[in-house]
């Protein structure tokens, strides 16, 4: 399984570009963003190629999937991010559910289920693929109608399109539902990508709850071959928490 670096979680202070060459000098090869809006596409691609590092994913510019009345929006944004991916060499895009509107579920997830095939041709053109991420809305996300990664394994299974998976993030999905080990090795037909943090608080993993090298053993050993992104605010030094996840999870 690859380590992806998430950029803002550890790198404030620098240029994107530097982040990219720091994350290669301390031995990842993946990364990945959020807004790209704000980013020189072919200057953090150069920056990628000379430091061997693949900028794997970011984030569409809307999130709103459980609106029918936003959905021609959401597309267009949809293109634009693509476009913004394929020039940059990012693989994958991820999205929200968006936010409970307070209409029924059905609605919601009806909602979500048309968006999502309606994405799916702009996709496949592109050939990236979007990555759908439930959320917890105990902590950190209080208004967002996707939380359950069964709920998000249905909606991909039932989208059918090789170009639209599910992050499961195992921060929020121990917050909602735990049972972390077989959600994942059993649903990796439906998962394109893993978050992880350290719960509670969201902070390095060796702080949390979690056994992390065994979820990572588990999660190997099931041939799982996607990547995993490190996803926590560092209470260390944020350079020496990156070493420190080194030493505890990939050079033990």
């Amino acid at each position: 399984m690859r380590i992806c670096v998430p950029v803002p979680c550890f790198f404030k202070n620098v240029s994107f570009e530097e982040a990219i060459r720091t994350i290669g000098s301390l031995g990842f090869d993946a990364a990945e963003t959020y807004n790209w809006t704000n980013l020189d596409l072919d200057s953090v691609r150069a920056a990628c190629q000379e430091s061997g590092v693949e900028l794997l994913s970011m984030c569409t510019t809307d999130f709103g999937l459980t609106t029918p009345e936003n959905r021609e929006h959401y597309l267009q944004c949809l293109k634009e991010s693509c476009a913004a991916a394929n020039k940059v060499g990012a693989k994958f895009l991820i999205t929200q559910g968006g936010k409970d509107t307070g209409e029924c579920r059905m609605k919601q997830h009806d909602s979500i289920i048309s968006t999502l095939r309606a994405a799916a041709p702009i996709l496949e053109d592109s050939g990236v693929t979007l990555m759908v991420e439930p959320l917890n809305t105990i902590v950190n996300h209080k208004d967002a109608y996707l939380w359950s990664s069964a709920e998000g394994f249905e909606i991909v299974r039932v989208v059918d399109s090789p170009n639209v998976k599910l992050i499961y993030d195992i921060y929020h999905q121990q917050i909602m539902e735990g049972n972390i080990i077989p959600s994942i090795v059993n649903n990796l037909d439906c998962i394109a990508h893993l978050h992880c943090a350290g719960h509670p608080g969201r902070h390095e993993l060796q702080f949390g709850e979690n056994d992390y090298k065994f979820i990572f053993k588990k999660v190997d050993e099931s041939g799982y071959k996607g990547a995993c992104g490190i996803e926590y605010q560092p209470l260390m030094d944020p350079i020496e928490s990156l070493k420190e996840f080194r030493r505890l999870y990939l050079d033990a």
